[in-house]
């Protein structure tokens, strides 16, 4: 499992204080009010930084970083990623798990038959969409439902799947 985990994007400046706009990566987007620092991702580069304000507009998070002040500090840190740290994280509830978790698992049917190994998740609103690509690139696409989701074994590397009439 990875030690970070990302929960945004940060996508323009805002204002003239250097506050960053922040595509967020997260269900909740609320969970930025209860940060005290993230660390921003610059290509291969990881610094934190403290969070002096948090403001939201349109599913839009809006940081203001201790030592970022002007427009132009803000603008070097567009396309960088925000990051936390996994182990301040609460645990997450029963059934439930972070995608960067699920990528590149093995995906088995309950027949024992294997699909590929789990190479996207989109969230479609409605429900998750997994994207299984097998050895020679051919993807297919799974709902994130318990009716086809059987059973998520991340210590054995493992998704085992029940395969609806006409789903393949």
């Amino acid at each position: 499992m990875t030690k970070y985990l990302e929960i945004g994007q940060i996508v323009n400046t805002f204002g003239i204080k250097g506050m960053v706009k922040v595509k967020p990566f997260t269900d909740d987007i609320n969970k930025f009010s209860k940060l005290e620092k993230v660390i921003i991702q610059t290509n291969q580069n990881k610094k934190e930084y403290k969070i002096e304000n948090v403001k939201y507009h349109k599913q839009m998070v809006m940081l203001k970083l201790e030592g970022i002040e002007t427009p132009e500090q803000a603008e070097s840190l567009r396309n960088s990623y925000i990051l936390i740290d996994r182990a301040n994280e609460e645990p997450l509830e029963e059934g439930v798990y972070y995608i960067v978790d699920l990528i590149g698992l093995e995906v088995y049917t309950d027949e024992g038959k294997l699909l590929g190994k789990v190479d996207d998740i989109y969230n479609t609103g409605s429900n998750d969409i997994y994207v299984i690509k097998d050895e020679i690139g051919k993807q297919t696409l799974l709902p994130g439902t318990s009716e086809v989701i059987k059973q998520v074994d991340l210590e054995g590397g493992k998704i085992i799947v029940h395969i609806l009439p006409g789903l393949l």
